[in-house]
């Protein structure tokens, strides 16, 4: 009896692999015998570098450097060995990330990804062949020229002077200079929106509310002219590439000054942890998130496991905090239990998260083993 624990964080209550850990003791009482394989997963958002460091059994390390306000934080990211070769894992959110500058009045005329960069700087100077880098949760609107900085890009005015690399400068870039010698290993961004650098859909009008911006045209002219003055000094147009617009143009950033490769965040996941080998050899396969609703069902991490279990003939359980759309999700997964008593407050319930989880499972326990006997 192989039980693959493959489920995603419980936003703002339960981490993915304290979810999965919690599901293991449980199963452990309620299921003697059962063999848990614990496997966190992620989609290329915040969760996305734990999620794949306690899958590969990396470790955790840390670099000096600055939130998107400038003030010095200490930012974590991973280090792992895949296929034989190291690479980092890390989230942008960790540096440049939009919580960490809550307690700040949104300024994102001057909000930077300059410590996203000293990051990567840092996994760089380790010596990792490949970088993989989930882009949600930013608090920035700089397509990434604050990243580029730090890697030693320069931006410079019409008189040659170096621009202090913030958006609000970009309307007197007339050049971009590239550092010398300067060869990234692989980059993959983990990214799961399509956006476009600029216009209707592009990060500055879909995204840049969120961050404080209400003057549209005065990003959107600098994040153009940046385009333009990249294409014409560094050979590269990636404005209307689909995820250039992911984190406040990070997506298009990465692309431009790092050769990255954006892809998606679920199938690049699956692929670090191997997922589709982990199901192959399981009998029944358990997953989940904090809300399971109508966009569970449009690529987000538990859906994506679910539909890689049925294409392999698999049984499905998912547990959630709560759960809509009830009717189309038991169309691809074969037991649904959400975890929150009806009557308990939502901030009890976050705060108890892994006492409920616990408790949802122990309950199921007879249902789960149905389900493996059945299939």
């Amino acid at each position: 009896m192989r039980i693959l624990i493959a489920i995603d964080k419980f936003k703002g209550s339960i981490p993915a692999s304290v979810a999965a850990k919690s599901i293991a003791s449980a199963l452990a009482q309620a299921l003697p015998g059962a063999v848990c394989d614990l496997c966190p997963i992620a989609d290329g958002g915040e969760g996305t570098a734990e999620a794949v460091v306690t899958a590969l059994n990396g470790e955790w390390c840390e670099a000096a450097t600055f939130d998107a306000q400038s003030r010095p934080v200490t930012a974590r990211y991973g280090l792992a060995t895949s296929a034989g070769q190291s690479e980092a894992v890390m989230e942008m959110s960790a540096a440049s990330g939009l919580a960490m500058v809550s307690d700040l009045p949104l300024n994102p005329a001057t909000a930077s990804t300059w410590g996203t960069g000293l990051m990567l700087q840092d996994a760089l100077e380790r010596g990792v062949k490949r970088i993989v880098i989930g882009i949600g949760g930013s608090a920035t609107n700089d397509a990434g020229i604050g990243m580029a900085a730090a890697l030693g890009f320069r931006f410079l005015d019409a008189a040659g002077a170096v621009l202090d690399p913030i958006i609000a400068n970009i309307d007197r870039l007339a050049r971009i200079e590239q550092p010398v010698d300067f060869t990234p290993p692989e980059i993959l961004v983990a990214c799961d929106v399509n956006n476009p650098l600029l216009g209707s859909h592009g990060c500055t009008r879909i995204y840049g509310p969120q961050k404080g911006v209400t003057d549209f045209e005065f990003f959107e002219n600098r994040v153009r002219l940046l385009a333009d003055v990249a294409k014409r000094d560094l050979g590269a147009d990636h404005r209307d590439v689909p995820g250039a617009g992911a984190a406040g143009g990070l997506g298009f950033g990465l692309m431009t000054f790092c050769g990255a490769r954006l892809t998606s965040g679920f199938d690049l996941i699956a692929d670090l942890v191997h997922l589709h080998e982990r199901i192959a050899v399981a009998d029944l396969i358990i997953t989940g998130e904090g809300r399971m609703d109508a966009q569970t069902l449009h690529g987000k991490g538990p859906m994506g496991v679910a539909d890689m279990a049925h294409e392999l003939g698999k049984p499905v359980a998912a547990f959630a905090g709560a759960i809509e759309a009830e009717d189309q999700l038991r169309t691809r997964i074969d037991l649904l239990c959400a975890i929150k008593p009806k009557d308990m407050p939502l901030a009890e319930a976050m705060q108890r998260g892994p006492e409920l989880l616990v408790a949802a499972v122990t309950t199921q326990a007879q249902a789960l083993r149905d389900l493996m006997t059945t299939a």
